[in-house]
């Protein structure tokens, strides 16, 4: 049953015993809170929504909804909320909190300690809001203190402090060896092998095929021109092989256990397929995700804080987006909050760099689409909304067929907006291991541009490794 299910049966249950409006809304509150219990967020907030119709003047109506908001990463719409909610009722306490926790997730620490300063000083007794102003408080002073460093070492690069000579390969390593300078179809083979059984690459050939891959991005462009000729398949997330092309749309990494293995792979198959394989940038290849949605603890764990240092470097080098056949353009995120960007001054943004809060890059992998016409603040609250004229005047503008974006996820794992001219691609079964989504891949061929077959898939058996076991303790901030 899709959450769209659930609420109309929720509102015809209760509209047809129900009549007074006060009574119907705190009935519904009811049910919401229970669909909340039961982490079925989305269900949990429209039913919030439908309490907000009936009587907007309860501000514990929009905190709710807003907590659960939090929880679906809607952190805009979240913040939103929190500040409707303080309007009606300044001395709301758990509004606070949940503006508090929305700017945390966006990275506002500063102004998320504001709140929690507040809360704690409106609850002088209460443990949990003194440890969250503390832990803010140690991030905003642990991002000065690495701002500082930053400027002072800005021109140093993490990969000219490593030495392969240094590292030595122990007698008892049953792992892939890359002695060669290449990477070949066998160590691909048995460093997915090895992967599989839950062993580590040899740190060596790690660190070897981060600065291989280092030295090749540093040199392609931030938009790339694919060229995909008649008959021959190309694929935006799927199978790998010479014959079949694919591009992976972003977010490599973070939100599970196993980003690690992950982004290795992708790695070698870019070394291993350089003209056949592709990679875009997405939203979570930047330092603040990683480092509050696991990768970075990941590779802690694994490895060790340099790589995680050297993961960001690399990260920063890769490409924005796409452009397959000069027709079909292809970014993790979505389009502008200008008219008039052309595919040239994409190509020409300067994307070495972590994402800035707004422009092109912020717009390239934070955006998503919507129904309605003109621009919309985003609900995730960084980047904007865009509707179908919006993706019309930008593919007139470049001469292009369609968008295809990843980003969001989908319930059979795609999406088709704006008439067909903008895709939603999402290939993470599972979302999470919560959200029981499919997953999806698309396929054309040069000849066949329009429209792309869809593939939907289901998620396959794991590992028994919790998701996200390396997550920061920042996350509780969301709770």
């Amino acid at each position: 049953m899709t959450a769209e299910e659930r609420v109309r049966n929720v509102l015809n249950n209760c509209e047809t015993t129900i009549t007074e409006t006060n009574e119907l809304a705190i009935t519904l509150k009811e049910k919401a809170n229970q669909f909340f219990k039961d982490e079925m967020y989305d269900v949990a907030s429209e039913l919030y929504t439908k309490c907000i119709e009936l009587d907007p003047t309860t501000a514990y109506y929009y905190g709710n909804r807003s907590f659960a908001y939090l929880r679906r990463e809607l952190y805009g719409l979240a913040l939103a909320d929190a500040d409707s909610a303080l309007e009606l009722d300044p001395t709301y306490v758990k509004a606070y909190y949940r503006r508090a926790s929305a700017n945390m997730a966006l990275s506002k620490f500063k102004l998320a300690l504001v709140d929690y300063d507040l809360v704690r000083k409106m609850c002088p007794g209460n443990r949990d809001a003194q440890a969250k102003f503390e832990a803010c408080q140690k991030m905003v002073r642990r991002i000065a203190f690495e701002k500082a460093i930053a400027s002072d070492h800005s021109s140093i690069s993490v990969a000219d402090s490593i030495k392969l000579e240094d590292f030595v390969i122990e007698s008892d390593y049953s792992g892939p060896h890359l002695e060669e300078e290449s990477v070949s179809v066998e160590f691909m083979e048995e460093m997915i092998a090895t992967f599989k059984d839950q062993r580590k690459l040899h740190t060596k050939y790690a660190y070897k095929i981060l600065l291989a891959i280092r030295k090749f991005l540093i040199e392609v462009p931030s938009l790339i021109n694919v060229e995909v000729p008649d008959k021959q398949k190309f694929t935006i997330c799927g199978d790998v092989h010479e014959s079949n092309p694919y591009l992976f749309n972003g977010d490599f990494v973070d939100r599970g256990s196993f980003s690690v293995e992950t982004i290795f792979t992708l790695f070698g198959f870019k070394l291993l397929l350089p003209n056949h394989f592709f990679m875009s940038r997405g939203n979570h290849e930047s330092d603040v995700m990683n480092k509050m949605y696991g990768f970075e603890g990941e590779v802690k764990s694994k490895y060790s804080a340099k790589m995680a240092e050297l993961f960001t470097e690399i990260f920063n080098y890769l490409p924005l987006c796409h452009v397959i056949n000069s027709k079909i353009f292809v970014c993790h995120g979505g389009l502008f909050k200008e008219d008039g960007v052309t595919l040239e001054k994409i190509r020409k943004t300067n994307r070495n760099r972590q994402p800035p809060e707004d422009g092109i890059m912020c717009d390239l992998l934070w955006s998503d689409p919507q129904e309605m016409v003109g621009y919309s603040p985003s609900k995730r609250g960084v980047g904007i909304q865009f509707g179908p004229d919006v993706t019309q005047r930008f593919l007139a503008e470049n001469d292009l067929l369609y968008v295809v974006r990843s980003h969001e996820v989908k319930p059979d794992g795609y999406e088709s907006h704006h008439e067909g001219k903008c895709w939603t691609i999402f290939s993470a079964p599972n979302y999470c291991d919560t959200i029981g989504n499919k997953g999806a891949f698309i396929t054309f061929t040069g000849d066949s541009l329009y429209p792309p077959k869809v593939h939907s898939f289901e998620a396959v058996p794991h590992p028994t490794v919790r998701p996200m076991q390396y997550a920061s303790s920042m996350l509780s901030f969301l709770s």
